[in-house]
């Protein structure tokens, strides 16, 4: 709208002083004459703005004046570009008009705060979704310490405990910066260059160290956040999985697997004659927790699905081949 553009056009010269009316355009993605026909706007409306001619001229304001609209300082610039990193917009179909948006407030930032603005996009993402599992958010003593890698562009020393077993190992890290998903902080970060993901409040300390982050050329953090997303969910998707149980195996089985059934109800021990395998549908947490199938050997034939059945086909040709025929003992 012609409004919004006369505002930006006001802030531009309030921030840069004077312009040339080719820049201007520029900044505004609009044909020089539409500028000039907007600085006629502007001093129509009282705004004591002019304009200079030859190499060295352009168009400025009154020296003194300013709009009553107020500045941002360095903070309150950081803090608006993590707000609207935040996914929520795309959802609503407005991801163009953000983007549209953020272009307009970089151009009228003063210069001193556009690498805040520009750093602070690029290394804070925001995603109000959860994980399927649902982790709750819990405070990070370390954060600080964090920005202060992402930020100043510094290698990271840390000491984590891991989840799945809470054992701790100690890491240097190459941060690309930080995720906050429904709450819950994630280090972004690069492990002897391969990338790794750590859920902060995990970090039992983190030293910040003097030596240069060594990131990837041309990797930015939402690239690594998409693929270690990716990953997490799907170890985190549950697979449906389809088998047949030997009738000699079937008390074990259950025994063993009752909880991953997907009707306990409806099955009972000794269903169909002895000569008879039973098909039981079954919910794993990812394919990688159903393999344990492969524990009951041919008593166990998974009929669903078929990267379930190659998986196990692999693990046994491994196995199998840690024991090479030998001749017979006589």
């Amino acid at each position: 709208m012609r409004s919004e553009r006369l505002l930006a056009l006001l802030l531009l010269l309030q921030t840069h002083g004077q312009t040339s009316a080719r820049e201007l355009a520029e900044r505004l993605e609009v044909s020089v004459r539409t500028v000039m026909r907007d600085v006629e706007a502007l001093s129509a409306a009282g705004v004591p703005v002019y304009t200079e001619r030859g190499a060295r001229g352009g168009i400025a304001l009154v020296p003194g004046y300013r709009t009553d609209v107020s500045g941002l300082t360095a903070d309150e610039t950081r803090a608006l570009f993590v707000l609207l990193s935040d996914s929520a917009h795309a959802d609503l179909g407005l991801g163009q008009a953000m983007g549209s948006a953020l272009r307009k407030i970089m151009a009228v930032l003063p210069e001193v705060h556009r690498p805040d603005a520009d750093l602070a996009s690029r290394r804070v993402f925001i995603e109000p979704d959860r994980w399927r599992t649902g982790a709750a958010p819990a405070p990070v003593p370390a954060l600080a310490r964090l920005q202060d890698a992402v930020f100043g562009d510094r290698r990271l020393r840390v000491r984590y405990r891991h989840g799945r077993d809470g054992s701790e190992r100690s890491y240097t890290l190459d941060a690309y910066g930080l995720v906050n998903k429904a709450g819950v902080w994630y280090l972004v970060a690069d492990h002897q260059a391969r990338p790794k993901l750590f859920r902060a409040d995990r970090l039992v300390t983190a030293r910040v160290l003097s030596e240069q982050a060594r990131l990837r050329p041309g990797v930015e953090l939402q690239h690594v956040w998409q693929d270690l997303r990716r990953e997490v969910e799907n170890l985190e998707r549950p697979v449906k999985v389809t088998v047949r149980v030997a009738a000699d195996s079937l008390t074990r089985f259950l025994r063993v697997h009752q909880t991953d059934l997907t009707n306990p109800e409806g099955i009972h021990d000794g269903d169909g004659p002895d000569t008879q395998a039973t098909e039981l549908t079954l919910r794993f947490h990812s394919l990688g927790h159903a393999t344990t199938l492969l524990a009951f050997g041919p008593k166990v034939e998974v009929v669903d699905p078929p990267e379930l059945q190659n998986a196990l086909r692999e693990a046994a040709q491994a196995t199998a081949a840690l024991y090479p025929a030998t001749a017979p003992i006589e």
